[in-house]
């Protein structure tokens, strides 16, 4: 199973990915760990990478795409892989097509999670973590027991500066301005699988699952 799964920001993305690389036994490759590894084993191309995250800027489309050509070169993807964060671009989906051409393999499908944005701004801009522990509540969907208090070790809860409605907005409108030629681009090739996002976690990953079964 080779696949991609694109989602704007709170459509619980990485949520599905994780459990989607688990029920196909694949691994779930996201653009963040990539950098991560790639610097950690002190690649050329991590090292890069780091420099730009460094100095605060995005990582240029030449450098992600070398990371995810030795990531995709691994013993194991040889069995499939999820990315997930890659491509961004069209430039960078030109790309992948090459890398696969050259691995002699091919995607089975582009998982793209949809959901209204009305819906996203409210999941985004609810969201709380706590200060000590890391742990996630949501205002509507999960809330802590006690206002403003994990109940995991009682640490106090805060808004982070990204969830804020202004730039959760902004996060939103970058997605669709980097995403829709993405979404195009593999519809044309027969390969998007839409999934409708606003749903129960597992009724989405149902669907995902389902779609791709049939991919």
């Amino acid at each position: 199973m080779r696949a991609i799964i694109i989602g704007p920001p709170g459509s619980g993305k990485t949520t599905q990915a994780e459990a989607f690389a688990e029920y196909f036994h694949i691994p779930h490759i996201s653009t963040g760990d990539m950098f991560r590894e790639a610097f950690k084993a002190g690649s050329s191309v991590g090292l890069k990478a780091k420099e730009y995250e460094s100095a605060g800027g995005l990582v240029p489309d030449n450098v992600t795409i070398e990371i995810v050509r030795e990531r995709l070169h691994r013993a194991d993807c040889a069995q499939g892989f999820l990315l997930d964060g890659f491509p961004r671009n069209v430039a960078q989906a030109y790309a992948l097509d090459n890398i696969l051409h050259g691995l002699q393999t091919s995607l089975n499908g582009v998982i793209n999670i949809e959901i209204n944005d009305e819906v996203l701004l409210a999941r985004i801009t609810n969201r709380r973590v706590c200060y000590r522990c890391g742990e996630i509540y949501h205002l509507i969907f999960d809330p802590p027991v006690k206002e403003d208090v994990c109940g995991n070790c009682g640490g106090n809860l805060y808004q982070r500066s990204d969830d804020t409605l202004e730039i959760a907005r902004n996060r939103i409108k970058v997605y669709h301005e980097q995403t829709e030629p993405l979404i195009y681009y593999y519809r044309s090739q027969g390969l998007l699988i839409e999934i409708h996002g606003d749903q129960e976690i597992d009724e989405v990953l149902r669907d995902i699952i389902n779609a791709m079964g049939n991919a």
